[in-house]
């Protein structure tokens, strides 16, 4: 006898409104990476952020 499993799939529509909030939320969310990472004190963070940026052909000079 064959083992079948059913999936069931409940798609939820979501509102403009709703994914602007997430839009901002990550938006928000991303900048304060950034703002962290580009100002922070502990240099091993600053460093990396640092490398990341040239390794990806960003100029930060």
């Amino acid at each position: 006898m064959p083992i079948t499993s059913a999936k069931h799939s409940i798609a939820t529509p979501i509102s403009l409104s709703q994914r602007v909030i997430i839009a901002a939320g990550a938006s928000l969310l991303g900048l304060c990476l950034i703002y962290f990472a580009g100002f922070s004190h502990i240099e091993a963070v600053h460093n990396a952020a640092h490398d990341t940026r040239h390794s990806a052909a960003f100029p930060c000079h």
